[in-house]
């Protein structure tokens, strides 16, 4: 398979179309290769494209008023962002930029609507499964606001190791994320200080081994376990 259909077809907003539909969409992309720490759009600015992650790391953050950074997300190979506004004429809703080196695929945002309005039976599609998005992403928030930090932290470093995880081996899962333990605390809402603290608990339980580069889970299904709130198996 042409290897920017097989990117497309690992997004899950693409997941219900076929090979002829891929192939469409397909003909709209253009790569493109962002260096470490380069902004590919910042928060206010013009929307013109959205993106799919090829490889690498993207960070999508906001900015308060006093200059501190709110991590939205992080966004491994195969997410597509931004998520919100492809029929509207509002700007990026954050800024983002290339952890590490990242090759992105680039579909104009005027094009691909074209594709879309004059392909009825594709828009239905998408739609479709953007509605079944909508509706699981309401069922994780509702899980992540009666959560503690801990909880919170497992499940994010769980659900990325999903995502782009490796597995070792010998079985463990290692997660290439640069990130640092105030980027971590921005992410799932805490502090710098929990953050190490909570790392360093879950070292201590022999869950997660930590360096510069990312994390090793030791144990998936325990670590998934401990994600849930169950430890009575341990």
């Amino acid at each position: 398979m042409d290897p920017l259909r097989y990117s497309l077809a690992d997004v899950p907003l693409f997941r219900g179309l076929d090979e002829r539909e891929l192939h469409k969409l397909g003909e709209l992309l253009i790569p493109r290769l962002y260096k470490k720490k380069s902004i590919i759009f910042t928060e206010g600015s013009e929307k013109e494209s959205i993106y799919i992650v090829r490889s690498g790391l993207v960070k999508a953050f906001k900015t308060d008023a006093d200059g501190h950074e709110q991590i939205v997300n992080f966004l491994g190979p195969g997410s597509m962002f931004p998520h919100t506004g492809f029929f509207l004429l509002s700007p990026y809703p954050a800024t983002t930029e290339a952890v590490m080196d990242t090759q992105l695929l680039a579909m104009p945002l005027k094009s691909f609507e074209h594709l879309l309005t004059s392909t009825p039976s594709m828009t239905i599609k998408v739609m479709r499964v953007m509605s079944e998005t909508i509706q699981e992403l309401q069922s994780k928030l509702q899980e992540l606001t009666g959560q503690d930090v801990m909880l919170r932290l497992l499940s994010f470093l769980a659900a990325m190791a999903e995502k782009q995880g490796r597995v070792l081996p010998d079985g463990r899962v290692k997660l290439s994320l640069p990130v640092t333990h105030q980027e971590l605390g921005s992410t799932i809402g805490t502090t710098r200080e929990s953050v190490t603290r909570l790392l360093a608990q879950l070292r201590k339980e022999g869950l997660l081994e930590v360096s510069r580069g990312g994390f090793v889970i030791t144990d998936m299904p325990r670590f998934r376990r401990w994600g849930r709130g169950d430890k009575t198996s341990d």
